[in-house]
């Protein structure tokens, strides 16, 4: 099995990259300061300068995107001109990143002033405020988010996130092709794109380019979605599950009861595994689709194995000695 790639992590972003990825989402467009486009944002957060306005600084987040919202354009617009550009030069100077201006206000003449002397990209947005911050924050969160590939498949079967591995031709791709023909989805072939989004959640995708494609051995590459339908294609999913297919050996000892378990870490975080040996008349879509329905049941609270194991020891408290034998 090739090896597993480093983790990549994000701790910063430029002001073009985020300008970029959310210009259309989050409805933005340039007003001053362009100069100041490789600005470094260093902090997923998001902060509105209110302290700062009135030239208090301590604890003020100067790695952060700063968002002038209607009640700091309305205390500017209160306050004389002079005083605006000196505090906003200040603020300017502590090497903020850019500010943000919502709800489609018009920056005042002292703030386009200070943000092209400091080369601080002053930005305008249409949203309101509150709609602002809730959809940077989810873009922020994406753009930093911890990120590795893994070499496999994942597929999306009953709801659950499921991560296929194994060597290279031990059948990953065929037992996908059999479960998108049982009526679930492609996400990814051959490469797994993986995000750790709010600390928890694992994101899997594919790259752009072979988005619904899968290469079959005999076959070559074939069109997911042309073949079985749009729904047959997922752009992302979580992951839930991780199996690894393995070449079949006698020695091999495969786990019976269920009551053992597996774990394989992806950026830190434990996801339950489980490992299938590959052998002539298995049917590993089936055993996959049987997983994934086993997996679904444990995330509400049913583990099958635990309740039976439970209910034997229970019937063996209760029977006569020598009664089960």
């Amino acid at each position: 099995m090739p090896l597993r790639p480093r983790p990549k992590i994000i701790d910063n972003i430029t002001v073009l990259e985020f300008l970029n990825a959310g210009r259309d989402s989050l409805k933005m467009s340039v007003v001053a300061g362009e100069r100041g486009m490789k600005n470094i944002v260093r902090d997923k957060s998001i902060n509105r300068p209110a302290l700062a306005l009135t030239g208090y600084y301590k604890s003020f987040a100067t790695k952060r995107v700063q968002v002038f919202g209607a009640g700091e354009i309305a205390y500017l617009r209160d306050t004389k001109e002079d005083k605006q550009y000196k505090v906003l030069t200040e603020i300017a100077q502590r090497h903020i990143p850019c500010m943000i201006v919502t709800r489609g206000l018009q920056p005042t003449q002292p703030m386009i002033e200070a943000a092209n002397e400091n080369d601080i990209p002053l930005i305008r947005t249409t949203l309101s405020t509150r709609d602002f911050l809730a959809a940077s924050t989810l873009l922020l969160e994406n753009m930093f988010a911890p990120r590795v590939s893994e070499h496999g498949t994942l597929m999306d079967v009953k709801g659950i996130g499921v991560l296929i591995r194994g060597d290279s031709g031990v059948g990953k791709s065929e037992c996908a092709l059999a479960l998108v023909e049982r009526g679930y989805s492609l996400v990814a072939d051959d490469k797994v794109n993986i995000k750790l989004i709010n600390e928890k959640d694992l994101v899997g995708t594919s790259n752009e380019i072979n988005r619904g494609y899968m290469e079959c051995r005999g076959l070559g590459i074939i069109n997911i979605a042309e073949l079985f339908g749009i729904r047959s294609v997922r752009t992302d999913k979580n992951i839930n599950l991780v199996i690894t297919f393995t070449a079949w050996k006698e020695t091999d000892e495969e786990e019976r009861t269920g009551l053992e378990s597996d774990n394989f870490e992806i950026l830190g975080i434990q996801v339950p595994h489980i490992r299938f040996s590959v052998k002539p008349g298995r049917d590993l879509a089936r055993l996959v689709e049987v997983a994934s329905m086993v997996q679904a049941l444990k995330l509400i609270g049913h583990d099958s194995a635990k309740e039976f194991n439970e209910r034997l020891i229970n019937q063996m408290k209760t029977e006569e000695p020598g009664a089960l034998i």
